[in-house]
């Protein structure tokens, strides 16, 4: 059973996090894996602070975690109307947990992917 899974993101310049001169090792993990599990069919929404803040107010859970603790405790994994982490990015294991794959249909799309990418970590050539 697929779940619906958003991240909440702080601010970023961009609506991936993945630009500028200095590219985030671990954002580029996340919307690699992200697009990934959305090739396979699983939604991941992202929020971004600067660009969709609309989201943070509507979303109580998320808006009180914000109040009581401050930005810096994104981003925050929201899972099925339940906070499930914060402070860091989820595993990728944790993420496609949460969209409902199993472990044979994980490993599945990672040996897809690497065969697509010519046996490299990632799809798009090179290596994250």
């Amino acid at each position: 059973m697929s779940s619906n899974i958003e991240i909440f993101e702080p601010a970023m310049c961009c609506s991936t996090g993945v630009c500028g001169p200095g590219v985030d090792k671990e954002l580029l993990r996340v919307a690699t894996f992200i697009n990934q599990l959305e090739g396979e069919g699983k939604k991941v929404i992202r929020y971004n602070l600067s660009s969709t803040p609309q989201a943070f107010v509507e979303n109580m859970h998320v808006n009180d975690a914000l109040a009581s603790e401050g930005p810096d405790i994104l981003p925050i994994t929201y899972v099925n109307g339940e906070i499930k982490q914060v402070g860091t990015y989820p595993a990728n294991f944790d993420l496609a947990t949460w969209a409902g794959m199993t472990r044979e249909e994980l490993l599945s799309m990672i040996k897809k992917n690497r065969e697509a990418s010519g046996g490299g970590c990632c799809t798009g050539g090179g290596c994250c």
